[in-house]
Formats: C-alpha cells, structure tokens, sequence
C-alpha cells in the first residue's frame, strides 16, 4: 500500500493531480481544499496517501496531513459515507470545523456538503461523536473550530455557553472549543450552567 507521495507536481486537473516520482506519473484524487492549497505545477509536493484497491482499480487519494487522511478514513466508517461523499464534506469543512459540527452536534453544518442529506448528515453526528475526543478540546482548537454553531440549530445550553464564554472575554474560537470539550464530558442532556463551568476549566487547563 502507498502510504506517502513525495515528488514534483507535474499536473493539476478539477478532481486530482499528477505527481511525478522518479518518471512515474501518480494520479491521486484530492478534495478542493487539498487543491487548492498545493504549490505551482514543476514544484516539489509531499502527500499523505489512502489506497483504495478494487477489482478492476487501484485509487489514490492524496491529503496535505495525516489528520486530514485520519478524517477520510473515519468518515468512510458511517454507514452510506463513501470515498465520493468524504471528499465533498472535506472539501466544504476543514478538519476543525468539522470536529466542532460533531462536537456540537451541528447537523446543518454538515449537511453543507453536496450530497449529503439530513439523514446521511445525522448518521455522521451520532456514529462519530465517540469518536471527536482525539480532534476536540485543545487539539480541535489549534486546528481551528468553527466559530459558527450553527445559527440555532445547536442546543439553547450549547448556544448561551459559547455566548457566555464569550461575554467573559474568550474569542469565539476558544469558547467553542471549550464547549465542545465540556459537552463530551458532560453529554448531550447538560445545561448551560455545567458546560460553563467545565469550559471554564478546559480554559484554564
């Protein structure tokens, strides 16, 4: 299996790119945020790599980190989530806006990305929210949480916690990110007043 790709960018198509190593031409299907990041065709580029090996063919997807490769592969674990829909939701949410959607059980967030629906996007919120702890709290907030929780859609305890974090001062990125740590703690059901005291000590920790 190929786990990594480091060589010269030789083109750039709408879904993927050719990366020329040692001669050898590799096709390697990417997400638009991952295009729309690489270097000038002719200049060197270094990919993590998931290989997908099929009867009749052998895929390669490319990705700037491991992390964004880690979230490939764990979206593809949802039942009705394939390659296909993978990319399309990277390609709409980063890896922390995505950790906070499910952290913060943001459906309509998710269900930003073409071709996932209410049913596919709910899917991914409740087999996944187990899962968020390795991306969340203060990992999620280096990567980048999303300061928008969805307008509404989180819960009214979720809402008045980021806002009362914030009225204490903490930027919008923080304070989210300290209440999507306390609500995996605390679960779903916890009231404003909890998850303030326990983003208050994510904070402070």
């Amino acid at each position: 299996m190929i786990g990594k790709l480091k060589g010269l960018l030789d083109n750039i198509a709408e879904d993927h790119i050719i990366i020329d190593v040692g001669g050898v031409g590799y096709q390697v299907f990417c997400c638009s945020r991952t295009l729309a990041g690489l270097p000038q065709t002719g200049e060197a580029v270094s990919m993590a790599i998931e290989t997908h090996v099929r009867e009749t063919e052998i895929k390669l997807f490319g990705f700037s980190s491991e992390l964004e490769r880690d979230w490939f592969r764990l979206l593809q674990s949802v039942q009705g989530v394939g390659a296909k829909v993978a990319l399309a939701i990277q390609s709409t949410l980063s890896a922390g806006d995505l950790a906070s959607a499910i952290a913060l059980q943001d459906k309509a967030m998710i269900t930003r990305a073409p071709g996932v629906g209410p049913k596919v996007g709910q899917r991914i919120i409740a087999e996944l929210k187990g899962k968020v702890p390795a991306y969340s709290g203060a990992a999620a907030a280096e990567m980048g949480l999303a300061t928008d929780i969805g307008d509404g859609v989180a819960s009214s305890a979720v809402s008045d916690a980021v806002s009362a974090l914030g009225n204490l001062g903490y930027s919008s990125q923080a304070a989210a990110g300290a209440v999507s740590a306390a609500l995996l703690e605390a679960g779903e059901d916890a009231d404003s007043a909890r998850l303030i005291r326990l983003g208050l000590k994510e904070l402070a920790g």
